[in-house]
């Protein structure tokens, strides 16, 4: 019941005295125009009871933008004004401010009807005052309570609560409620607050009904009615329960009797909790004889471990092979590294032999020429020396000459010279264009070179281009379908996988290619990581040789035999290997393995198996890596290390990657694709450039062949008049024999031919000197050209298996290498497993001596336990179980006399708390008679007191 029920207003001597102390009316004069009302007081006096209303502020309310502060006095106030100026607005408001609903006060439905139109709140300050011994909180709210409600424009409004010195106390609905109920305000009675519409309605009706109604609201004699109703309920509810409180007092005595009977049942119960202490005892050394025995076989087995040197023996054997392998690969390679030095400075003395030997060739050849020249001119001075001497000779013997005769001779003679000189001009001439068609064979030669190293270089670009617009429109198809980057074929060979497994011929589907199932964690270092792989990314993965079968004949249907993917046929696991102890180890640089991620454990094992990713370093610098691999020991388990450009690094060796852009793990494909197409323009341009450039070569090829041929003809041309004039000569010659009578001439003739013929021999001695020399270092030049160009095919040779004896070396160091770490790896498992033992050992040495401990402080004397622990544990379980039964009826001792206790206190309350409640429903069943009549009585006086005051 609320409190608000529970407050009856009988100080009726009150209300009328507030009545009576109203002074007259001060109305407004009638000929001013007001826009607002006027509050009048009729008593300022500071003395008045508790709840009257001292002042109301009205802000954006209903139509008024500001009304107030009213001050209203301790009596009667009377609030006059014209049509509109606020006064209905000021009631409306004071029955809002106070809580009250928008549907009590007449004029309007909802609280968002008050906000004045434009304005999103509407604000109403009213206090109340607060004096006086009944004062509500006065420590905390003062001698005036500030009640201030804040409207907005949705319907929702907010309270505050206010001491008199304007601190904020409350803003619960509750508090308000409480005042209100403590100053007995009573929004909804008419009495207290009749607005006009309630007012029309009691004038203008005429039941007795209404009326009667309305008199027993404003009297609270409705409230009362409603509270006595309210008030018999609960006591019939009270009884009821009463009632049901009686019947369960019942089942509440039934049980304290079986608990009674329980607890006077305790007896039967130390006998066997006798036999299950000495059990116990038994059992306790029962254990410690078991623990015993489990740390004698123990013991036992760790010295059979030790004693087991089968897994040192094999360790041993495997790391001698291993030294000695890996001893043969370091000598190996030491020769191929010798020889490789060798055959590279070999390479340069043989680029420097064949410069030479052209050089030396060349010049033997022009030295050859010169001689043989010189020798075929002394050949035929001789010849026409010895033509003179046979001519002396006959004309010795034939007689004189007449001077006519001489004469004729002389001028043949002088004729010859002549022709002879323009033979020698001629022959020069014959050099001079034999040498320049030789320069000209050697510049056409060379222009052919060029040509055909143009002509290699752009086929070359062009195979460059179309590889690269190729990969260009891969990476285009491969926008819609990613597989398109590892070929146009990829996709359909997929899907022809699919549909063959689909209808049952694959045991386990195929998984590939590689690189479309893998996922890099960093995107940088996409180019180690095919650098690494390299033919990996396009081989597929097969569980079985059955499998591998059916994928080779699908395959064949789109590749050629000898250029299909690589079939990798390892058994499928759902786990990833466990590589504990055999992966490559370092504080700051990632394992392959470590950075990259795979749709499937069967990619990872796959590539543990054929690649070692475990054993893979990946370091982004050059210079770390070097360091890290090569400048001394390199880390655990670590076989070799890529960097971030693809350079594959080894412990004795660094190979420079041959590609820098990753072709299948690459992220951006826009930005490669751009690229591509950069790579393709400036193909395109050198392509172009090329093109030129041999067009250019060409016509100058032309041109020299042009005039080669012109030298050629000029050559024949030239000859053509030698042969003449050598006719000439000749027939010159012929008829000077037949003329020649002048000996003296003759013999001056011959003189001069000899001088010539001496000059001649001593050309052709120096001229033999000079090309003997020539020729040796030719020879010599040749001899050594040759002797290199053995020595690098030898050493070639010579290195061929050696590198095969290296491959496989390597190879079977690296399988010694691994069965070392495989028996490395069983020792220590195998000494890991004795310390183990050992420290099970203690710990079971520690646990019997606490087992020794407790069964010393169960049963201090040891007992000899022939039993074995199951069959003491049974029978302690079948007398716990009897136990237990025994306990389920009638419980524990302890328990048993605790519930007793429990029960009788219990039973004794509720007997007493029924008793009590009995007697209350009887008093107040006394107490609501005799109101019940009061109110009667108070009802009849009220409604006399009424009819007389209308009567009279």
């Amino acid at each position: 019941m609320s409190k608000r029920k529970g407050k009856v207003i009988s100080d009726a001597t009150t209300v009328k005295s507030r009545r009576a102390t109203a002074v007259g009316l001060e109305d407004a004069p009638d000929n001013r125009n007001h826009q607002g009302p006027s509050s009048n007081k009729l008593s300022l006096s500071a003395t008045g009871d508790i709840g009257l209303i001292e002042s109301i502020t009205l802000k954006n309310f209903m139509c008024h933008y500001l009304l107030g502060p009213f001050q209203f006095g301790p009596n009667v106030n009377f609030i006059v004004g014209n049509n509109g100026s606020g006064k209905s607005a000021i009631l409306t408001a004071l029955i809002v401010g106070l809580g009250g609903k928008a549907t009590i006060t007449n004029r309007g439905v909802s609280l968002k009807d008050f906000v004045k139109s434009g304005e999103n709140t509407a604000d109403i300050t009213v206090k109340l005052r607060n004096r006086g011994a009944d004062a509500y909180k006065r420590e905390i709210f003062g001698d005036c309570i500030s009640i201030e409600h804040r409207i907005s424009v949705d319907g929702c409004r907010t309270c505050k609560l206010k001491s008199k010195s304007g601190q904020i106390i409350s803003n619960k609905k509750e508090d308000l409620t409480a005042i209100l109920d403590h100053f007995n305000i009573q929004l909804d009675n008419p009495v207290s607050i009749l607005n006009q519409e309630m007012s029309k309605q009691f004038l203008h009706s005429k039941s007795e009904t209404d009326k009667y109604k309305f008199f027993m609201k404003a009297t609270l004699l409705e409230q009362m009615k409603r509270d006595y109703i309210h008030i018999k309920h609960t006591k019939t509810v009270t009884r009821q329960q009463v009632e049901r409180q009686e019947e369960c007092l019942k089942d509440l005595k039934h049980e304290f009797l079986q608990r009674k009977e329980r607890y006077e049942n305790l007896s039967s119960i130390s006998e066997m909790k006798e036999v299950l202490e000495n059990l116990k005892k038994a059992m306790a050394w029962c254990l410690v004889r078991e623990k015993e025995q489990f740390v004698q076989q123990l013991k036992e087995d760790i010295e059979k471990e030790e004693t087991n040197y089968k897994h040192q023996y094999n360790f041993q054997l495997c790391q001698t092979k291993f030294l000695q392998v890996e001893k043969t690969l370091q000598r190996i390679r030491s020769t191929i590294n010798s020889l490789r030095e060798e055959q590279e400075s070999l390479f340069g003395d043989n680029v420097k032999l064949k410069e030479q030997v052209k050089v030396i060739r060349k010049a033997h050849k022009e030295q050859e020429l010169v001689y043989f020249r010189a020798l075929n001119k002394l050949k035929q001075s001789e010849q026409e020396q010895n033509l003179f001497r046979e001519k002396v000779n006959k004309a010795k013997t034939s007689g004189s000459l007449n001077s006519e005769g001489e004469t004729q001779y002389m001028k043949q003679q002088r004729t010859l010279t002549h022709l002879k000189e323009q033979l020698a001009e001629l022959d020069n001439k014959c050099s001079q264009l034999n040498l320049e068609i030789k320069n000209n064979h050697d510049a056409l030669f060379k222009g052919r070179e060029e040509r055909d190293k143009l002509r290699l270089e752009e086929k070359t670009v062009q195979a460059s281009y179309e590889s690269k617009l190729k990969r260009k429109n891969q990476l285009l198809a491969s926008r819609s379908n990613k597989l398109k980057r590892f070929g146009d074929l990829v996709p359909d060979l997929v899907g022809a996988i699919a549909e063959a497994y689909a209808t049952g011929r694959f045991v386990r589907r195929p998984v590939g290619p590689i690189g479309a199932c893998i996922n890099l964690k960093d995107p940088t270092l996409a180019v180690a990581v095919e650098c690494c792989l390299r033919s990996f990314m396009k081989a597929f993965c097969c569980d079985n040789y059955k499998d591998e079968a059916v994928l080779q004949e699908l395959m064949s249907r789109y590749y050629p035999r000898g250029n299909r993917p690589q079939i990798i046929v390892s058994p499928f696991s759902e786990k990833v290997y466990n590589i504990h102890g055999r992966k490559a180890c370092h504080p700051e640089y990632p394992a392959l393995l470590d950075i990259i991620s795979a749709t499937s454990p069967v990619i990872i094992n796959c590539l543990i198996d054929m690649r070692g990713i475990e054993s893979i370093l990946i370091i982004k610098e050059k210079e770390k890596a070097r360091k890290v691999m090569q400048h001394g020991w390199p880390p655990k388990n670590c076989r070799e290390a890529f960097t971030a450009e693809g350079d594959h690094v080894y412990p004795n060796r660094y190979y420079t990657s041959d590609f820098n852009i990753a072709k299948f793990l690459g992220g951006d494909l826009e930005t490669e694709i751009s690229m591509l197409e950069s790579d393709l323009e400036n193909h395109r341009a050198q392509l172009s450039r090329f093109q030129l450039q041999v067009t250019s070569v060409t016509e100058d090829i032309l041109s020299m062949e042009n005039g080669l041929n012109s030298t050629i003809m000029t050559l024949k041309a030239t000859l053509a008049a030698m042969n003449k004039v050598k006719a000439a000569i000749t027939e010159l010659e012929i008829f000077g024999d037949e003329q020649i009578d002048d000996i003296s001439s003759l013999e001056e003739v011959a003189a001069e031919n000899q001088q010539k013929i001496e000059a001649e021999k001593q050309s052709v001695h120096e001229a033999k000197t000079e090309f003997d020399k020539h020729r040796k270092m030719s020879e010599d030049t040749d001899s050594k050209y040759s002797s290199v160009r053995e020595r690098i095919g030898q050493l070639s040779e010579d290195m061929e298996p050696l590198k095969d004896e290296q491959l496989r070396l390597e190879a079977e160091c690296e399988r010694h290498e691994r069965t070392l770490k495989i028996f490395e790896h069983n020792l220590r498992i195998h000494e890991g497993n004795i310390q183990a033992m050992k420290n099970e050992l203690s710990q079971k040495e520690e646990e019997l001596q606490e087992y020794v401990a407790k069964a010393t402080k169960i049963s201090p004397e040891r007992q000899q336990v022939t039993s074995s622990t199951k069959r003491i544990d049974a029978e302690i379980s079948r007398l716990k179980k009897r136990l237990k039964v025994f306990e389920s009826c009638y419980g524990e001792q302890e328990q048993v006399v605790r519930e007793y206790a429990e029960a009788l206190a219990l039973y004794r309350e509720k007997t007493n708390q029924v008793r009590d409640l009995r007697k209350f429903i009887d008093r107040l069943d006394n107490i609501m008679s005799d109101r019940q009549n009061r109110y009667k009585i108070m009802r009849l006086s009220l409604s006399d007191a009424s009819c007389t005051s209308i009567t009279s």
